[in-house]
């Protein structure tokens, strides 16, 4: 299965910081280039932080409000002191999460969604900064086309991973939506077909519309 990696996905190059780079340079940087988080480096270039909008604005909900209506937020020691500061070493998210080139799609998006982050910055075996891999990045993969999605189904999936016949099976692809058709020996086949088909990078669903010749799942007792 060929499914896309991070180094096919990933943003580069990145827009980064240092330790030492001021508030107002950060917010810049995220205005002029449409983005909401800039990692942090070390004089190695390897990342040790991110610093975001939400970081950033952990200082304005910290302010005082003028007209004395808000009760202040309620911020634990170390947000408290993130609030206070005024470079992207105080400011930054500690450690920084990183993915390398080599993950899949699926992996970085399980990192993600793990750890609740919308980005990840990617590195090389030094762990070194190379690029960086966001949720919309990873949501390209559904960018791909329904024939493209077919032909990997039909090479991959029925020829190379099952031994069947491309032509032996119908395989249709709308819109991410993939439905398979046909008759296979056994039904035990069935649910492997569809596992992989789900597997393949770009399909959004899948329906089985397929028979079998003989039933390999029944137990001894039971009717063929």
């Amino acid at each position: 299965m060929r499914h896309r990696s991070v180094a096919q996905l990933m943003t580069r190059p990145v827009v980064s910081v240092r330790p030492g780079t001021g508030f107002k340079e950060i917010a810049r940087l995220l205005a002029e280039h449409d983005i909401t988080a800039v990692p942090v480096l070390d004089a190695e270039d390897r990342p040790v932080g991110v610093v975001s909008e939400a970081d950033l604005m952990l200082g304005q909900c910290a302010r005082e409000d003028p007209s004395g209506m808000l009760l202040a937020p309620r911020l634990t020691s170390e947000q408290a002191a993130r609030s206070r500061a005024t470079t992207a070493g105080g400011l930054m998210s500690r450690p920084a999460l990183c993915c390398r080139p080599e993950w899949t799609a699926v992996e970085a998006a399980r990192r993600m969604q793990h750890a609740h982050l919308k980005r990840l910055p990617v590195v090389d075996e030094a762990g070194r900064l190379i690029g960086i891999v966001s949720r919309s990045d990873l949501l390209r993969v559904f960018l791909r086309q329904d024939r493209a999605i077919r032909e990997e189904i039909r090479h991959d999936v029925l020829d190379q991973a099952m031994g069947l016949s491309p032509d032996g099976l119908g395989v249709t692809v709308e819109d991410g939506r993939v439905t398979l058709t046909g008759t296979v020996q056994r039904r035990s086949l069935v649910g492997v077909l569809e596992r992989l088909c789900r597997s393949v990078d770009g399909v959004v669903d899948v329906t089985v519309r397929l028979d079998h010749r003989e039933d390999d799942t029944a137990g001894p007792g039971a009717e063929r």
